[in-house]
């Protein structure tokens, strides 16, 4: 996996639960020695400093280039929600957030009698389980710095937090989810972290794939 300068900085930015949720968080720990960190010759006492200042000062560009939202048709896999059952619209979330999406299948093994020269159980593939999703995001304000009203993402926050408590689960539209057939999904726990930055905060949702009740098989007496 390829990660940009951008996602890198911000991952060391948002620390905590939320960047080791990210897959192969050790690749990005690699990448910001490499990148962000400059090969400088060893001087304790003078790159301490040099780096610090390096470090705060890309963290600054970030943040600020970050504050403007970036449109639906600009991101690469936008993802959209809504409350199901309600007429309410998509709300596309405003900063692309990192998805990860995990599957398994419910495998019934069974130990027989087998020829000696046979090992192993017989394995009957008896359904599909639920696909495991993970949201990973980040949420910006207008201000890099000001009291809580001003700097603080608070009209993101509160738009996530109504939709990772709505009882009745997610439609949600993203490209990588509908290919897996996945419009549908219930939030099972989220996270809001503590979050370096008075303007930044970042958010993990575990969610679950929710499919129509349709789709069960009748069984006839």
């Amino acid at each position: 996996m390829n990660f940009s300068n951008d996602e890198i900085l911000l991952a060391s930015l948002v620390g905590g639960k939320v960047a080791e949720q990210i897959p192969r968080f050790q690749v990005i720990q690699n990448e910001l020695s490499k990148r962000v960190l400059p090969p400088i010759p060893f001087l304790p006492n003078k790159n301490e400093i040099e780096i610090e200042e390096l470090t705060v000062g890309l963290s600054e560009a970030i943040l600020n280039r970050r504050n403007e939202p970036l449109p639906k048709e600009k991101q690469f896999f936008p993802l959209s929600v809504k409350r199901r059952n309600t007429n309410d619209p998509f709300y596309t979330l405003p900063y692309e957030p990192m998805i990860n999406i995990s599957g398994n299948n419910k495998i019934v093994k069974r130990s027989v009698a087998k020829a000696k020269n046979l090992i192993g159980t017989i394995k009957e593939h008896w359904s599909q389980d639920d696909y495991s999703i993970n949201i990973v995001g980040t949420l910006f304000g207008e201000m890099q710095n000001g009291s809580a009203q001003e700097a603080f993402p608070r009209e993101g926050f509160e738009a996530l937090r109504d939709y990772c408590t709505h009882p009745a689960g997610l439609e949600v539209q993203c490209e990588p989810l509908q290919l897996l057939g996945i419009n549908n999904i219930v939030v099972e726990s989220f996270d809001f972290p503590f979050t370096k930055g008075e303007n930044v905060q970042a958010y993990a949702m575990s969610a679950v794939s929710d499919f129509s009740p349709e789709f069960l098989l009748e069984i006839e007496d």
